[in-house]
């Protein structure tokens, strides 16, 4: 008979701070990392070749996946809200856990086959993957309050994050070795996806996305050997399960008419939000687009710059951390918004690899402080003793995807119109400053004790 662990058990704490390891390659190896290069490969390749269909052949190779990445965070904010209500009132969590997790690393498998000769069905895939991740992460967040006591939150979740970042790097150094050890093609990141050659003549990138896929589903299972099934609450009151999610955002949404410091602090975090996620989720393509790499530099160049990005925001959001307790937390998202507007305003001028490693290594920076602190800034905003917890984060989660959605179009349509990826940065310092100035007019935070 399975054993039930009691909350706050190390066990079970190890165990749900696992799923970190587990779902963690797919933000750096799929989101950051070895597709986009890929991607921005073989597109200009099919441009060059004519492989692409009639209807994209005028819109940028980049602007098809932005637009590709920005629905599917439309689909994971309109179905969160529906399956969290379900979950929470079905009592099966871990079963919509362990769907959105199958769902994504089968689909990162299945992106071994991505091609322009099936563009739609490969975007199709891209996006699968992308939903399976974020929508695991909607229950995944969830059980922290069911496993852990209030006074280990805070340590279990850092803990998890700090196991995401060394596993995913763990497994992006092993691609690096297959890819840079001469066994990929010598005409750069080309995948030959015929089925004949998938089967039999794996290059070195398909066989990163595959890792990506079995690394996630195979380490999760510790996960779900010790996290509960979940929770069953009293559904009697509730008329419709399916819309249980969208009613308690409406009860947030009123709730917030009487708070005035959670009202301007949201909006504040809605502009800017937008902005960073945007920045983050482009990166990579900017840096393939716009920087002038050295002849087959580009690879290890813009990888060596995400694994920069990822030592620094460690650091990032300690220092964060500390300033917030000299300054308060408002005020030292204002100076984190201020470095974002003068690292964009750097950004719209790199040309060299030396300037995209400068501009990298503040990213992080303020990539890790500014994730870090806005969540916590948040959390100290929720009335105390409120038992609505779970739906003030779904309120916020909900409020960051749509803000991505709206960053991404922006950035994709203003791309489209100028025909480079340079200009739709300035649409971007424009949303840090109005970051600024809306933070500016948030009432001072009472810290909780």
């Amino acid at each position: 008979m399975k054993q039930i662990l009691p909350r706050g058990s190390k066990k079970l704490l190890n165990a749900w701070a696992f799923y970190d390891w587990a779902n963690s390659v797919y933000s750096l190896v799929i989101n950051s990392a070895i597709f986009p290069i890929f991607y921005a490969y073989i597109s200009m390749k099919a441009y060059e070749e004519g492989k692409v269909p009639e209807i994209l052949k005028d819109v940028n190779n980049e602007s098809i996946i932005i637009v590709t990445t920005a629905i599917a965070f439309l689909i994971v904010s309109i179905i969160s809200p529906i399956l969290s209500g379900i979950a929470d009132y079905s009592g099966k969590k871990k079963r919509f856990l362990q769907f959105f997790c199958y769902l994504g690393a089968l689909s990162c498998i299945g992106l071994s086959l991505f091609s322009f000769d099936y563009l739609w069905l490969s975007l199709l895939v891209y996006m699968l993957a992308l939903i399976g991740f974020w929508g695991s992460l909607v229950f995944y967040n969830s059980y922290l309050p069911d496993i852990a006591f209030p006074e280990q939150q805070d340590s279990i979740s850092a803990k998890g994050f700090s196991m995401g970042y060394i596993g995913s790097v763990i497994l992006l150094i092993i691609c690096l070795v297959l890819i840079e050890g001469g066994f990929y093609p010598k005409d750069g990141l080309l995948c030959e996806t015929s089925l004949e050659n998938y089967v039999f003549n794996l290059d070195p990138v398909q066989l990163s996305f595959i890792l990506v896929g079995l690394w996630w589903m195979g380490f999760a299972q510790y996960t779900y050997r010790y996290l509960p099934l979940g929770t069953k609450k009293d559904s009697t009151q509730v008329k419709n399960i399916f819309t249980n999610g969208f009613q308690e955002l409406k009860k947030i949404w009123s709730n917030l008419s009487e708070d005035l410091q959670m009202k301007r602090y949201l909006g504040a975090f809605f502009i800017y939000s937008m902005a960073v996620q945007t920045v983050m989720l482009v990166a990579t393509y900017f840096g393939t687009e716009e920087v002038e790499w050295e002849e087959d530099g580009a690879t290890m160049g813009l990888i060596i710059s995400i694994l920069l990005i990822q030592l620094v925001a460690i650091l990032g959001a300690g220092l964060a951390s500390k300033l917030s307790r000299k300054l308060g937390n408002i005020k030292t998202l204002i100076v984190i918004n201020i470095l974002w507007a003068v690292i964009c305003i750097y950004g719209y001028f790199v040309v060299s690899p030396l300037q995209f490693y400068i501009t990298a290594g503040f990213v992080g920076l303020v990539m890790g402080s500014i994730q870090s602190l806005s969540r916590s800034t948040y959390s100290k905003m929720i009335p105390d003793g409120n038992p609505d917890t779970a739906s003030y984060f779904s309120f916020y989660d909900v409020a960051e995807k749509i803000g991505i959605v709206i960053g991404m179009l922006i950035f994709a349509i203003v791309g489209e119109l100028s025909g480079s990826m340079r200009e739709p940065i300035l649409f971007l310092i424009v949303f840090f400053i109005l970051g600024i100035i809306l933070l500016a007019r948030v009432p001072k935070i009472k810290i909780k004790q």
